[in-house]
């Protein structure tokens, strides 16, 4: 049986409380970890300061560390896909209620 649970995540200083399943936390732990690592490197870059175009760029680097075009696994990247769209509702929903 999956039980829904709440996690507070802290991305770049911000507090972000995201709803999802007992089976969900920790690779949603770790991915909001190596999203904070990966803005906080931009940030600290000094080519980018402004808060949503560290987002953005953030995004962009995760997205094509992953991109399911360099890998040539059809049902991985179908899990892929899945993982994406899942994580792209969680990220719409918590912003939101923000």
């Amino acid at each position: 049986m999956t039980k829904n649970c709440s996690v507070s995540l802290s991305i770049l200083g911000k507090e972000y409380k995201v709803s999802c399943t007992t089976e969900e936390k920790d690779n949603l732990t770790h991915s909001a970890q190596r999203l904070d690592n990966k803005m906080r490197e931009i940030r600290d870059s000094g080519k980018v300061t402004n808060a949503e175009r560290v987002a953005v760029m953030a995004a962009l680097n995760l997205v094509h560390d992953i991109d399911p075009t360099t890998i040539e696994n059809p049902q991985l990247n179908l899990e892929i896909d899945r993982q994406l769209l899942r994580l792209q509702r969680k990220i719409d929903n918590t912003l939101e209620k923000v």
